[in-house]
């Protein structure tokens, strides 16, 4: 592969000996990490807060799409991977400062407990399920009983796997643009904004969809303030980290970022939000939809602007 990079142009081993050029696989997966983190974790924390009813996309619903998503993400990935034969030993040992490390640990932990946590809903979301094994459903009913205990586990991993999507690029200390601790907590915010925008999407009652149009306002919120910050911490640090922030100030990143991302993804849905919120009709989709894009939109333009921003030398 690196061969071919070099002969096609888009490397330069004098220049940058190190580059690995990603593809639609990475901010993919990482999309999808996100989006995953944010619907287990608003499961869980309703499951918690026995609200399961209250909100019964949120907690039974949604969860189901969980382990298809993980399905696609993990799929991505595998493609990426150089030597894909070799991804087992990942699991071979646990490096603590390896971000890596924790991603590969939390997904294979989290994706065995998405699928029970999908069964355990399954007679809730389809009453007519005709158990064909009644070890099955007895088994469930086992599980059942711990379910807190798993609401809480997947909390916590949610949040880790959250955060992990923007850590693992923020490890890659030769990209001035990923190096900032910023981006983990944006990646996290970014996944959970997802997750609620999903809810809206798949949810037919109107208190639902109320509350979490209100979280998402929240969440967006959040994200335009770490954007904000994101930017003033690369001005104020050395010429490459004013030159990586310059790639969307006037830059080759400025119009996608700024139009797709921030205006596009962020802004104009907290704005067709606050005036569902004020009984305004507005189709409720339309917000969630620009939700779901803008968060997998902020994932390609990262990881693509991160490739182009380099020390200088």
């Amino acid at each position: 592969m690196i061969e071919e990079l070099i002969v096609s142009g888009r490397m330069n081993p004098e220049i940058d000996p190190y580059l690995h050029v990603w593809g639609w696989e990475i901010p993919f997966y990482l999309f999808i990490g996100g989006l995953v983190a944010g619907i287990l974790f608003f499961s869980a924390l309703y499951t918690i807060r026995g609200k399961q009813d209250d909100y019964p996309t949120a907690v039974k619903f949604a969860p189901m799409f969980t382990p298809l998503l993980l399905a696609l993400g993990l799929s991505a990935l595998l493609l990426d991977l150089s030597h894909k034969l070799y991804f087992w030993q990942l699991y071979t040992n646990i490096r603590w400062e390896s971000p890596m490390s924790w991603g590969a640990w939390t997904l294979m932990i989290i994706y065995p407990l998405a699928i029970v946590w999908s069964a355990l809903w399954i007679k809730d979301v389809f009453p007519k399920w005709d158990w064909k094994f009644k070890w099955l459903e007895d088994w469930i009913e086992i599980i059942r009983q711990y379910q807190k205990y798993m609401a809480w586990a997947l909390m916590v991993l949610s949040i880790v796997l959250g955060m992990y999507t923007g850590i693992l690029l923020s490890a890659f200390n030769a990209r001035p643009f990923w190096n900032t601790a910023i981006l983990g907590p944006l990646f996290l915010t970014s996944g959970l904004s997802a997750g609620a925008a999903l809810i809206m999407l798949l949810s037919k009652k109107e208190g639902e969809k109320r509350l979490f149009a209100r979280i998402d306002l929240m969440l967006i919120g959040t994200e335009l303030f770490l954007i904000i910050h994101l930017f003033m911490g690369f001005l104020a640090g050395t010429n490459v980290h004013i030159e990586a922030a310059r790639l969307f100030l006037g830059g080759e990143f400025t119009n996608s970022f700024w139009i797709f991302v921030v205006f596009g993804g962020l802004i104009f849905p907290a704005i067709l939000e606050l005036l569902e919120l004020r009984k305004i009709k507005i189709p409720h989709y339309i917000s969630a939809i620009l939700v779901l894009f803008g968060s997998l939109a902020l994932r390609f333009i990262v990881v693509d602007a991160g490739q182009a921003s380099r020390w200088l030398y």
